[in-house]
């Protein structure tokens, strides 16, 4: 992959190009002191919405107009809709993964064991407990973090959540159905580093799901193969998250094997 190539961009533009649509994809840095001045500047410009990553997904929250319901539980925005003079916030991350999950599992009643309480997954865990999981289980080496996503999940889905400190090498419960990395271990270019579980733990009848796209086939996946789970890679997520952006933005249902493809190409 080209180092000026940003791979967001690229996919974005490329399937912008497939179907036809009038659009471009641009990557901006913005400073922390000029969000204010850069969400501005898009509604004056036209834009019809934006991604906002870190740091900007929860100070960018003061400078809307509107939540949607799971953008608000969460707490973070990762998608600004523009929608007649109005900023709308969305949180399309959780939505990406539960759509790539449903590809091999639906999270309605199962049990989910999630590794992080960050960004992606705060997203990830209020989206599987609104699509109807049943119970989950919060791993996290920051108490106070795991707690708020616990307490938001308990206060506002009807899933119950619990939180384990992670302090410990963890031994994945063997009632748990669907097991997710939801932190950066792994991701390149420390492709070698591993999450501090109990890889024994891991059975046959368990779906392991790791958010990193790069590369698509972490060592929690490796190690979930090779022990006869049900693998998923992060690349269904990234595409998913944008599919939801754009249909949120134009009305457009894209192709994200169009999307999928690009990825390939660039993380080869």
């Amino acid at each position: 992959m080209p180092a000026a190539e940003n791979p967001t961009v690229a996919v974005m533009d490329a399937v912008f190009a497939h179907h036809g649509l009038n659009a471009r994809y641009i990557n901006c840095e913005v400073a922390p002191e000029a969000l204010g001045s850069a969400v501005r500047g898009a509604l004056a410009m036209g834009f019809i919405g934006f991604n906002c990553s870190l740091p900007h997904k929860v100070k960018v929250i003061e400078f809307l107009d509107e939540l949607a319901p799971s953008a608000s539980i969460i707490g973070a925005v990762n998608c600004v809709v523009i929608k007649d003079g109005r900023l709308i916030g969305e949180n399309t991350d959780g939505k990406g993964f539960v759509e790539s999950l449903r590809t091999v599992v639906d999270p309605a009643g199962k049990d989910l064991v999630i590794f992080g309480a960050g960004g992606a997954a705060r997203a990830i865990a209020v989206e599987s407990a609104l699509a109807g999981a049943s119970h989950i289980t919060i791993v996290n080496t920051t108490a106070s973090r795991g707690h708020d996503l616990v307490d938001r999940i308990n206060a506002n889905t009807p899933a119950e959540a619990t939180l384990v400190h992670w302090d410990h090498t963890i031994k994945i419960p063997g009632t748990t159905e669907i097991v997710v990395n939801a932190t950066s271990v792994g991701l390149f270019p420390d492709i070698d580093a591993r999450l501090n579980i109990d890889a024994n733990t891991l059975l046959p009848s368990m779906v392991v799901a790791d958010v990193i796209p790069n590369p698509p086939r972490t060592r929690l996946l490796a190690d979930a193969a090779d022990r006869g789970c049900t693998t998923l890679d992060g690349m269904g997520m990234l595409v998913n998250q944008g599919r939801v952006a754009i249909k949120l933005w134009t009305g457009v249902d894209v192709d994200g094997q169009i999307m999928r493809r690009k990825l390939e190409e660039l993380f080869a």
